[in-house]
């Protein structure tokens, strides 16, 4: 099964969930793609000890699932492109929600 996973606010405890989430389907055998939008690309920033968004993304993008983000959500936000919050497109959205069996939103 395809599942997407869009994740569009800046909620700690609520990003590291999704991450876990999605982790978890890997696990499963799925194919997984994370799309960040809105606040949620600001994931990073606001990882934490308890909550550790960047731990959970890292494992995400190890163990094979894709990551995608809004561009200009992230220009907005005076932030750069990385491997673990690349800068995409709403094509590159509208593709993962196209091409997905299920979508969860965060």
């Amino acid at each position: 099964m395809k599942i997407g996973v869009i994740i569009s606010t800046n909620d700690v405890e609520t990003c590291w969930n999704a991450l876990r989430y999605a982790n978890f389907c890997l696990g499963q055998k799925e194919e997984v793609k994370v799309f960040f939008m809105g606040k949620g690309v600001e994931y990073q920033a606001i990882s934490a000890d308890k909550f550790n968004t960047v731990e959970q993304a890292d494992k995400f993008l190890k163990t094979g699932g894709k990551v995608y983000a809004c561009g200009t959500c992230i220009k907005t936000r005076g932030q750069e492109g990385t491997e673990a919050c690349p800068i995409n497109t709403m094509k590159d959205m509208y593709d993962i929600v196209k091409d997905s069996d299920k979508v969860v939103t965060f």
